[in-house]
C-alpha cells in the first residue's frame, strides 16, 4: 500500500510541476487556447486521443465488457469509426479552415466571421452547450477519481473527488492548452501501456486466449443473443448501428477537434494520424479484453466499472498497481482538464467576440475553469451516477449539437446564419428530450434521430447559403 500512495504522490507532483512549466509559455491567448497552434505530431495525437477516451474508456468499456459479455466486441469498431473520421475527415480541412478565418475555438468557427447575422446568438447557444454538456462530463471524472481513491486507499469518496478536481484545476489554471496538451500526452502513453500490460496478464492467469473464448461461448443461446445480447433480428441490428453512433460523434466533440486546430503544420497529421489510431485500438481491444477476463477472475465483483482497479491489486505488485491506478486517473484527467479549458474559453474569448485583453481573458478563463469544476463537484457528490451513462449523454448532447454543422461546413462552405443555429439547437435539444425516453437498442433513437435533424437542416442551410452567392454573382 505505501508502494501505491508514493507513486500516486509522484505522479500528481509531475502534473502539476508540468502546469508550472506550461505558464511560463503562455504568453496571450492563442498560447492559452491553442498552444501558440504549435503542437507536434506525437502531441498532437496522444492529447487529442486521451482527450476523447475519459475514464469511460478504461472504466466505462471495461465495466461494460464485463456486464455484456460477448456483445461488448462492437465498442471497439464503433469507437474506431470515431477516429477515422476526425483523422482522415476532419483533421486536414479543420486545420486549414481554421487558420483561413482565425478562429481559435470550435464555436468561434462555427459562428462564421464577424459582422455574420445572428453570429452572437450562435456564439452563446454554443457556450451554453459547452457549459451544460461540459459540467456532467466532468461530473463523471470527478465521480470516477472518487471512485478510484476510495477503493485504492481507503479515502472517502468525497474527500477523493475534491483531491482530484483540486490538482487537474490547479494544473489547467497555471498552464492553459500547453499544460493540458502535455499533461494529456503523458497521460495517453500510460493508458497505452496499461491497456497493454495488464490484459496480457490477465490473459495468461486465466489460461491463454482459449479458455476466454471458451468463457464467452455457451451452448444454451442463440449465436444473435451471443453476439448481440437481443433477441430479435431487428433489435440486433439496432445494438450494432446505434453503437456505431458513439463513433459518429466524435467530429462534435470541441475538446478533442481543437487539438486539429493546434496542430503547427500540414504534414504533421499523417503521422499524428497512425500514432492516434494505433492508440485506439490498444486502448479499446484491451479494455474489452480486460473485462471479459475479469467474468472470470473476479466473478463476484458488484461494481463491473472497478474491473480495472481489482486485476490490477490482485494480479500486480504494489508499484504496478500504483501505476495502474494513475492510468485511471489520467483517463479522468485528460478529458476533464481538456473541457475545463474549452469552455473556460467558450467564455471568456467566444461571448467577448475575441476582444478582451489577454490579461481579462486570462483572468476570466481560470475563473470559469474554478466554477465549472465546483459545479461537477457538486454533481458529482450529490448526484452520483454510471460513468458510462453520465459519458455517453454528455457525448452525445454535444455530437449532435456541433458535429452535423461541421462536417458540412467543411464538406459544403458556410451555412447560412439561420439554418447553423437550428441545426446546433435542434441537435442539442432533440438529445436531451430523447434521453427521458425508454431505451432502445444501442440507444439507436437517442444517437441517430437528433443528428440527422440537424445534418438535414445544415445540408439545407448550405443550398440556400450557396443559391444566394450565386444570385449576388449575377447581380449587375
Amino acid at each position: 500500500m505505501n508502494a501505491l500512495i508514493a507513486t500516486l504522490i509522484f505522479y500528481q507532483v509531475l502534473l502539476l510541476s508540468i502546469g508550472w512549466w506550461a505558464s511560463k509559455r503562455t504568453a496571450d491567448n492563442e498560447d492559452f487556447y491553442l498552444g501558440g497552434r504549435k503542437l507536434g505530431a506525437t502531441v498532437a495525437a496522444l492529447s487529442a486521443s486521451a482527450s476523447s477516451s475519459s475514464a469511460w474508456s478504461l472504466l466505462g468499456v471495461s465495466g461494460a465488457a464485463f456486464a455484456w459479455g460477448l456483445p461488448a466486441i462492437w465498442l471497439v469498431p464503433s469507437t474506431l469509426l470515431g477516429f477515422f473520421i476526425n483523422w482522415y475527415w476532419v483533421a486536414p480541412r479543420l486545420w486549414q479552415q481554421s487558420r483561413d478565418n482565425k478562429a481559435l475555438t470550435l464555436t468561434e468557427f462555427l459562428a462564421g466571421p464577424r459582422g455574420e447575422p445572428n453570429r452572437k446568438i450562435i456564439i452563446f447557444l454554443g457556450t451554453g452547450i459547452i457549459l451544460f454538456s461540459f459540467t456532467f462530463y466532468v461530473a463523471a471524472q470527478f465521480q470516477a477519481a472518487g471512485h478510484t481513491f476510495a477503493t485504492a486507499l481507503g479515502m472517502s469518496p468525497v474527500t477523493a473527488i475534491v483531491l482530484g478536481a483540486i490538482i487537474v484545476l490547479t494544473y489547467v489554471m497555471l498552464g492553459g492548452f500547453w499544460a493540458a496538451s502535455i499533461t494529456d500526452s503523458l497521460q495517453g502513453i500510460l493508458m497505452a501501456l496499461s491497456a497493454l500490460l495488464l490484459p496480457i496478464i490477465a490473459l495468461l492467469a486465466i489460461g491463454g486466449p482459449g479458455e476466454l473464448i471458451a468463457s464467452l461461448s455457451t451452448d444454451e443461446t442463440s449465436l444473435l443473443w451471443m453476439w448481440t445480447g437481443q433477441e430479435s433480428l431487428a433489435a440486433g441490428i439496432g445494438f450494432v448501428v446505434g453503437l456505431a453512433g458513439i463513433g459518429l460523434g466524435y467530429p462534435g466533440q470541441p475538446h478533442v477537434v481543437n487539438r486539429f486546430m493546434a496542430i503547427k503544420n500540414r504534414s504533421a497529421i499523417p503521422t499524428a494520424r497512425i500514432i492516434a489510431i494505433g492508440w485506439a485500438i490498444t486502448i479499446y481491444t484491451g479494455m474489452v479484453i480486460l473485462g471479459w477476463c475479469g467474468r472470470i477472475l473476479v466473478t463476484a465483483l458488484g461494481d463491473g466499472e472497478q474491473v480495472l482497479f481489482a486485476l490490477a491489486t490482485l494480479l500486480l505488485p504494489s508499484i504496478l498497481a500504483g501505476i495502474m491506478v494513475s492510468a485511471i486517473l489520467s483517463a479522468i484527467m485528460s478529458t476533464a482538464d481538456s473541457q475545463l479549458l474549452v469552455a473556460a474559453a467558450s467564455v471568456s474569448h467566444d461571448l467577448h467576440n475575441g476582444k478582451s485583453t489577454t490579461r481579462q481573458s486570462l483572468r476570466q478563463a481560470r475563473l470559469v475553469v474554478l466554477a465549472i469544476g465546483l459545479a461537477a463537484i457538486a454533481l458529482a457528490v450529490f448526484s452520483p451516477q454510471a460513468i458510462f451513462s453520465r459519458v455517453l449523454f454528455a457525448w452525445q448532447a454535444l455530437a449532435a449539437a456541433f458535429g452535423p454543422l461541421l462536417i458540412i461546413t467543411l464538406w459544403r462552405g458556410p451555412v447560412r446564419s439561420d439554418w447553423r443555429l437550428g441545426a446546433m439547437a435542434s441537435g442539442f435539444i432533440l438529445t436531451v428530450i430523447l434521453s427521458w425516453t425508454a431505451d432502445t437498442p444501442g440507444d439507436i433513437v437517442e444517437r441517430y434521430i437528433p443528428m440527422l435533424v440537424a445534418l438535414s437542416l445544415a445540408w439545407y442551410g448550405t443550398r440556400l447559403s450557396n443559391r444566394a452567392d450565386g444570385d449576388a454573382r449575377r447581380d449587375p
